[in-house]
């Protein structure tokens, strides 16, 4: 598993919602805990609307793939705060089984405050083609808690935040977003609970995954010009830089002794110069190629079955990349100038026409 690859952007995954603006614990959005992915005890769940199972099903291509990873979460902790009680996270890992089966495990307290976490995590394997598998892997919370139990008595025996790190050795994850057209039905058959797997790494590189209890697109990234954690949800971090640093010092002193991370959030803003808030107010990019399809590369058009006239009639056909776009789904589209076209020479009147990054391929 490529965790370079991985690991800052599932530190935001882990840590999304974990402390809201304005950073302190007498804040009212603080007042009751806010975490995407939260695995409660099962007893404790029935009639709540809660859930204590997380699953995700993904593909692997390979003759005899292996895979390997990891369940991470939030373990809860109630400490003293200026404004009251405040449950601080501690970050736990379980590594998934070598082999498929199921594997319990426990956490046991390790400082007042604290309880105890029971929970198991299963890996299992199916062959659906001669190289192509399913995998399935489940996380659970096993831990007993009474069902009359308040919820931030329940809190502190959940999964907190709980995601899935998946990697594979000898073969590679299939897209469940953008699957090939020959594993689409495959693709359709998993079912994913309480999180959505992800590619992650590189554009095109398949051997890393991130199952996410938030929804996001194939190679997800943090912006370079992001300079830490705000823990806030769809966060735009000019714009919460800026109201940081408008806390009075009364508030700043809260914030500090509320939580050691929001006491970090506090230290990296009020340290931002001038150029770093220049940065964070925004920058422009071209969307991100696949397969690194760039404008004015020269591709061959190849186009899915079951297309149109248009389809037919370019099979084949050489042509360059002019741009870089997305439909209104969010899909990569590339615009692309067929060479033989005669009315190419037009310029912004010639013919464009638009094509998923699978339908060419590079030519030199």
């Amino acid at each position: 598993m490529n965790r370079d690859a991985i690991d800052r952007l599932a530190r935001a995954v882990l840590y999304e919602g974990y402390l809201l603006y304005p950073y302190r614990g007498s804040a009212v959005k603080n007042r009751l805990r806010f975490n995407f992915g939260t695995l409660y005890p099962e007893s404790w769940t029935e009639g709540r609307g809660e859930r204590s199972l997380l699953q995700t099903e993904v593909l692997v291509r390979g003759a005899e793939p292996r895979v390997e990873g990891a369940a991470r979460f939030l373990h809860l902790v109630e400490t003293p705060s200026p404004s009251g009680p405040w449950q601080q996270g501690r970050e736990r890992e379980v590594a998934l089984p070598s082999r498929p089966g199921i594997e319990r495990f426990s956490f046991f307290p390790e400082e007042d405050g604290q309880e105890r976490l029971d929970g198991s995590i299963e890996l299992s394997s199916t062959r659906l083609e001669r190289d192509l598998h399913r995998v399935r892997v489940r996380l659970r919370n096993e831990g007993v808690l009474d069902p009359a139990a308040s919820r931030e008595a329940a809190l502190r025996r959940a999964l907190v935040s709980a995601h899935l790190l998946l990697g594979v050795r000898h073969g590679e994850l299939v897209s469940l977003l953008e699957p090939p057209e020959e594993a689409a039905e495959a693709a359709a058959g998993c079912r994913n609970i309480g999180c959505w797997p992800v590619l992650v790494g590189a554009p095109g590189v398949r051997d890393t995954m991130l199952a996410s209890p938030i929804i996001l697109y194939d190679y997800p990234a943090v912006a370079p010009e992001s300079p830490g954690d705000l823990f806030d949800a769809a966060e735009i971090d000019e714009i919460l830089s800026l109201r940081i640093l408008t806390m009075t010092d009364e508030e700043k002193r809260e914030a500090r002794a509320t939580d050691p991370r929001a006491r970090a959030v506090l230290d990296r803003t009020e340290a931002l110069s001038p150029a770093d808030l220049i940065r964070l107010h925004g920058t422009l990019r071209e969307p991100r190629a696949e397969q690194g399809f760039r404008p004015g590369a020269h591709v061959r058009i190849r186009p899915r079955q079951g297309g149109d006239v248009f389809d037919l009639v370019l099979e084949g056909k050489a042509a360059t990349v002019e741009a870089v776009e997305r439909d209104d789904q969010g899909r990569l589209l590339l615009a692309v100038t067929v060479d033989d076209d005669p009315g190419r020479d037009l310029g912004v009147f010639g013919h464009r026409f638009f094509f998923h990054a699978d339908e060419v391929e590079p030519l030199p």
